[in-house]
Parts: structure tokens; sequence; C-alpha cells
């Protein structure tokens, strides 16, 4: 779900292109984004696909039944544009009518801006309760809490 939607209720092509997004990088990766598990400080995948994008190491994340039955050039492409879809705003995302251009051509492709939702496990408390990087955990300040069984 893109953040626009998520939080304002907002819908557009671009929130396709989000969803689009997710979809490609959990093709790729053989993992469902919303139950990511991995010793990760990520809470999700496009957190942990970010954190290896940001360390040259984004093939890290192909799924390990695909052994080296691929391309490393198209999965990191397809990765790349993965990371475009599901930058923060909306304006950013690329079409898709441009996603299939990109796909479809070798073209140099943009830097991708910081993505969407990237949670994090509280490592400092020992919790694994999601906050935003550099971010308060509410954006209005009040405090939520998180039941679980014994």
């Amino acid at each position: 779900m893109s953040p626009e939607y998520a939080m304002e209720g907002l819908y557009s092509t671009k929130s396709d292109v989000f969803s689009y997004g997710v979809l490609i990088l959990e093709i790729i990766s053989g993992k469902r984004n919303n139950h990511y598990h991995v010793e990760s400080p990520c809470l999700n995948l496009i957190g942990h696909v970010w954190d290896l994008w940001e360390e040259g190491k984004p093939l890290d994340i192909v799924d390990s039944s695909l052994g080296q039955a691929y391309f490393p050039h198209q999965v990191s492409k397809c990765i790349h544009i993965g990371l475009l879809c599901v930058q923060e705003q909306a304006p950013d995302r690329p079409s898709m009518a441009e996603i299939l251009f990109m796909l479809g051509n070798e073209t140099s492709l943009p830097p991708p801006n910081k993505p969407a939702f990237i949670n994090r496990k509280n490592i400092k408390y020992g919790l694994d309760s999601t906050s935003s990087v550099g971010a308060t955990a509410s954006l209005n300040d009040l405090t939520f809490s998180v039941f679980e069984a014994r």
C-alpha cells in the first residue's frame, strides 16, 4: 500500500506503481514484504533491500533457490526499478510507461531516493516495535500499545 494512500487516503496511478515495485522486490527475493523475517534491523523487505542497495550489495536479496540461474545485470536492473517504484514521494516514482521503457531498453536509470516505510527493530531497547529512521514512532506523538500473547 502506497504511503499517500495509507496516510491520507489518496490514490493514483503512482499508488499502483508503488505496489508494482513491492511485487518486483518480493518476486526477486522470494519473500513477502510484510512478513519479512531475517536477522536484520529491518522489519520489512523494502528496508532490507534499501540497506543492501546502499551497501552496494543488492544481489544479496536474490532468492537462494535460484542458485546462480539468473543474469546478475538483469536482476540488478529489476531491483533498481523496484526501488524507483517504492520511493516515498509519489512524483518521484516513474509512470508505468516509463517502467516498461526501462525494462525493455538499455538506458541509464536515475538513482532511487529513500523508499517509504523503512521500519526498523528497536535494537537499543530489545523491542521489535516499528519506528521510522530519524523520526518519532507516531505522527501525532500519541503512544500505542502492542498486545502479545503470553
